[in-house]
């Protein structure tokens, strides 16, 4: 992927996690019966990141351990939605290329087939443990 297209599509993504934590968070709208996810909605059977959200809007409370048992992947999330636009500005006021160029070595690192496995069985265990909960 380009810069241009990783800064783009990285823009993007921060804007609609934003919009939603801002809708559920700031503005109270909540819709108890919706979910964002379009596999559960087709399915009824939650997939390996439901639950993202509500971990997400969990550690902005305050809330670190009811966030881990909704969804370990949301504190990666968060880690995302709050370190990736300072370093997207780091790059761009002092040009410079940091966040692509660490983007294709963890691209390159999770293609290794030790690490593709190893993430492969993490995310299936998170998955099961979704469908367990009830998610």
């Amino acid at each position: 992927m380009t810069r241009n297209r990783l800064y783009f599509f990285l823009f993007l993504a921060l804007i609609a996690g934003y919009s939603y934590v801002f809708s559920e968070t700031c503005m109270k709208i909540s819709h108890p019966t919706f979910t964002p996810c379009i596999f559960k909605n087709i399915t009824g059977i939650a997939c390996p990141s439901c639950g993202v959200t509500r971990s997400v809007l969990l550690l902005i409370h305050g809330n670190v351990t009811f966030a881990i048992l909704t969804n370990p992947l949301g504190l990666i999330v968060a880690a995302i939605m709050a370190i990736t636009p300072l370093w997207m500005l780091y790059d761009v006021f002092l040009k410079r290329d940091t966040l692509h160029s660490s983007y294709l070595k963890t691209e390159k690192i999770l293609k290794t087939p030790l690490i593709a496995m190893l993430l492969f069985i993490l995310i299936s265990a998170n998955w099961a443990w979704n469908i367990h909960k009830g998610l």
